[in-house]
């Protein structure tokens, strides 16, 4: 079964510029196009807001509108749109499960801080069994272009980050764009204040060495299946939300890994996943894994 590219709509200028994105993404990958926009039943004592039929028929002009002008400017691109009567997040996620990304819409909030990622959103990101790409309202497909890299975070061994370098490779394949690989590395809190033990690690190739082993492990069967694609390892010392940000500063798009694991308080972004996602100036796919 193909996948579709799926984008959840709600109006906002924010979901409109994330129906964009995943149209030009879904033709490049020459993948169909699926909208979804969730819409429950409202009864106001004040207003006529109509009976269930006529707000769904509303809903569905709305989104009948949306793509007839998607199918103007990708004349070739199979779409298909659908107003599913349900919870935000919950519709949100039953569309994730069925497509190769979903991608939404996040309100910018400047250079400084990045997305405002709402409680929808954030369920979404935490539950979502695919890669979910989060788009500003004022994304421009100039910031598509051609020497802008895809830069993916990899941390812990190959397996762990697996489902994040898949998608920055099929991204970046279909982009004919560069993958900047990063691995964010601290030094163990017993060689933290130890002068002797840092000089003694520098001389004997340390732990740096021994990440950027790490990085290429985890990287070269991707390098094989895409062999086409350029690759660029990076390997720096420091926070890994922090290295991962400066390093997307000029990115097409930044892919990171989150842990699909559920904990007792629920699913979670992750730390490093969050700090993204609130400080990103590109697009943002964060990708579950085991």
């Amino acid at each position: 079964m193909t996948r579709p590219i799926t984008a959840g709509v709600d109006g906002s200028a924010e979901s409109i510029a994330a129906l964009a994105w995943a149209a030009r993404e879904a033709e490049r990958r020459g993948l169909p196009l699926r909208v979804v926009r969730a819409w429950r039943f409202e009864a106001h004592a004040d207003f006529d807001l109509g009976d269930r039929d006529a707000q769904r028929e509303r809903v569905r002009d709305t989104l009948a509108d949306a793509v007839s002008v998607l199918a103007e400017r990708h004349p070739g691109l199979p779409m298909t749109a659908d107003a599913v009567e349900d919870a935000a997040a919950d519709a949100l996620v039953a569309a994730a499960a069925e497509a190769e990304a979903l991608v939404l819409g996040s309100r910018g909030q400047g250079p400084l801080v990045g997305f405002l990622v709402g409680s929808v959103g954030q369920q979404v990101i935490a539950e979502a069994p695919r890669p979910v790409v989060l788009v500003r309202a004022e994304d421009e497909p100039a910031a598509e272009a051609a020497g802008r890299e895809i830069v993916v975070g990899q941390q812990g061994g190959p397996e762990d980050s697996a489902a994040a370098l898949r998608c920055a490779f099929e991204t970046a394949t279909a982009r004919g764009a560069a993958v900047r690989a990063v691995r964010a590395w601290t030094l163990p809190p017993v060689f933290a204040y130890s002068p002797g033990s840092l000089k003694l690690l520098d001389e004997t190739g340390g732990l740096e060495p021994y990440e950027a082993k790490a990085l290429a492990d985890a990287v070269r069967p991707w390098r094989e299946r895409f062999p086409e694609t350029p690759v660029v390892e990076q390997v720096e010392r420091g926070a890994a939300g922090e290295v991962l940000l400066s390093a997307a500063a000029c990115a097409q798009l930044v892919v990171v890994g989150r842990r699909a694991r559920r904990t007792a308080a629920g699913a979670r972004i992750g730390s490093v996943a969050h700090g993204v996602l609130h400080h990103a100036r590109c697009p943002v796919a964060v990708v579950p894994h085991a």
